[in-house]
């Protein structure tokens, strides 16, 4: 079975706010969820790893502005 992430996971993994997480996972280049729980919305752990490690400086910069 695989990992799974909800939103304060990604925050955690990312090193940013929920708030900003809930700004990344409307980006049209974030992965889609593969459930929508009653808890919110779940991520693969595989697919929001590797789309973090193309973006390794990308991601908080953007929460600076």
């Amino acid at each position: 079975m695989d990992e799974v992430m909800a939103a304060a996971e990604i925050a955690d993994y990312l090193g940013v706010t929920r708030q900003r997480v809930a700004v990344l996972v409307d980006r049209a280049d974030f992965p889609e969820p593969i459930a929508h729980l009653s808890v919110g919305r779940v991520w693969r752990t595989s697919d929001v790893r590797k789309w973090a490690a193309q973006r390794p400086n990308r991601i908080q910069e953007d929460e600076q502005q």
